[in-house]
């Protein structure tokens, strides 16, 4: 996916405040080779860029000052009422170098499983990104989940899924997470009439 970034020269709270007035949103890249470069972006071209799963998800190619470089989302401040996108930061990517990413996790088949098919269980998706590590050649927009053989009293973790080529999970000292859970849903209990009858009559006077 391609964006347009524009050279920016003014920096500091005010400069920003003006550049968003006239429509621009501040922004800046940074890693790779290169130094932290500030740099701004067309507000409404962002917002609906912003609204695409593949623009937080994918390498993006960055067009400035005529030339093209591989960048991804890092990080995006909203207004906290507003529709409107204070500042995004930009990594550059380097070919050779392994990313720590976060991709989404895209379901299906649920419906057709026996937990929920056969025993109309409920199915917890417990986890909807997963942080992977891979070269930026590598990289996936999503991860398929497979969920049409879930069972009643089962789990899918993370070692369950399997990953594109290239591609390993990145856990945090957790060693197998759970991604999905099967929760069985309770059946309802029918109070004996007796109790009920019990109940809605006034305890005899002593």
């Amino acid at each position: 996916m391609k964006f347009v970034a524009f050279e920016r020269s003014k920096q500091g709270t005010g400069a920003s405040r003006r550049l968003r007035i006239t429509g621009r949103t501040p922004s800046i890249v940074y890693g790779g080779k290169g130094e932290a470069h500030a740099i701004e972006l067309d507000h409404n071209a962002l917002w609906h860029a912003l609204k695409k799963e593949s623009f937080h998800a994918s390498i993006l190619d960055m067009e400035l000052a005529g030339k093209e470089s591989k960048v991804l989302l890092r990080d995006v401040q909203y207004h906290p009422f507003k529709q409107l996108v204070l500042h995004v930061d930009f990594q550059r990517v380097e070919a050779n170098t392994k990313l720590h990413m976060k991709v989404p996790l895209h379901f299906s088949g649920q419906e057709n499983s026996p937990a929920v098919k056969a025993d109309a269980c409920l199915v917890n998706h417990v986890m909807t990104e997963l942080e992977i590590a891979c070269l930026p050649a590598d990289l996936p927009e999503f991860i398929a989940v497979d969920l049409s053989n879930l069972k009643k009293g089962t789990s899918l973790h993370a070692n369950d899924i399997t990953l594109p080529k290239g591609v390993t999970v990145v856990t945090h000292g957790k060693s197998n997470p759970v991604i999905v859970s099967v929760v069985t849903v309770a059946a309802e209990v029918e109070t004996p009439a007796a109790q009920v009858a019990a109940a809605a009559t006034p305890a005899a006077k002593k």
